[in-house]
């Protein structure tokens, strides 16, 4: 296995399972393991959705593929985003959950409580 800090630089297709196993290697190596019970995990979760957050508090709306923003608020957006995936990676692993599996019957579910209804979906907001 590849160590966790070394990747190609555009991988594409990332597997929940590879984020998985990635973390929980860092972790292992670092002894971390023993701090990482779903709870600490998902208050840490909620620390980095915080942090998520404060980047787009004042912006008001803010357009689809960020045209206007710098290329370090992209970095930054990255980085917190990413902060979030991996702590909701680990906390569904030390639950012993499959994400993957999860968001797909959630998405069926979603399917079947909000049907497609006949009608033709307005571009203006009245």
């Amino acid at each position: 296995m590849e160590r966790s800090d070394e990747f190609p630089r555009k991988t594409k297709d990332v597997s929940l399972q590879e984020l998985r196993d990635r973390l929980a290697e860092f972790a292992r190596v670092r002894g971390w393991e023993q701090y990482h019970s779903p709870r600490n995990l998902l208050l840490a979760l909620v620390g980095e959705v915080g942090e998520l957050s404060e980047i787009f508090q004042w912006k008001g709306e803010v357009a689809r593929g960020l045209p206007n923003w710098t290329a370090a608020d992209k970095t930054h957006l990255e980085e917190e985003l990413s902060d979030v995936l991996l702590y909701l990676v680990q906390l569904a692993d030390v639950c012993g959950l499959d994400l993957g599996q999860a968001a797909l019957s959630k998405i069926i579910k979603n399917a079947q409580k909000y049907p497609i209804a006949n009608q033709t979906i307005s571009t203006t907001f009245n």
